[in-house]
């Protein structure tokens, strides 16, 4: 099976990054053959749709599972029509993350856990 985390590095002690369609990599772990692939969110700075597109990526790789703070409304959308299993609330490093999901720690999100657009919003307070 593979999983996808929305990672704000390339390694698997990286952070997981809270956004989805926004997210810096997405990192690929293969449970059969133990495999790391990281990518570039080519989505990451697109003005509108990013979810969509973020969606469609990981669709690409033939991932099964997502692993991610947060996931808007269009992204939760596109996921769910191509079967892919979605689960938020994910933190820490990538290595974490994927021992938790191993472990029967995530449960699988059945609705959006923000609101649309909120990957955009400034961090850091102003």
């Amino acid at each position: 099976m593979i999983i996808a985390v929305s990672a704000a590095g390339t390694e698997f002690d990286s952070p997981v990054d809270p956004r989805f369609g926004r997210c810096r990599y997405f990192v690929f772990y293969d449970t059969e053959t133990k495999q790391l692939e990281a990518q570039p969110n080519t989505a990451g700075q697109l003005g509108g749709g990013a979810g969509v597109q973020a969606a469609q990526q990981i669709s690409d790789k033939g991932a099964q599972v997502v692993l991610t703070g947060n996931v808007g409304p269009n992204a939760h959308q596109a996921l769910s029509a191509a079967e892919i299993t979605i689960c938020t609330g994910a933190s820490g490093t990538i290595r974490e993350a994927v021992e938790r999901y191993a472990a029967g720690g995530f449960g699988k999100t059945d609705g959006p856990t923000v609101a649309p657009h909120h990957g955009m919003k400034p961090r850091g307070g102003a």
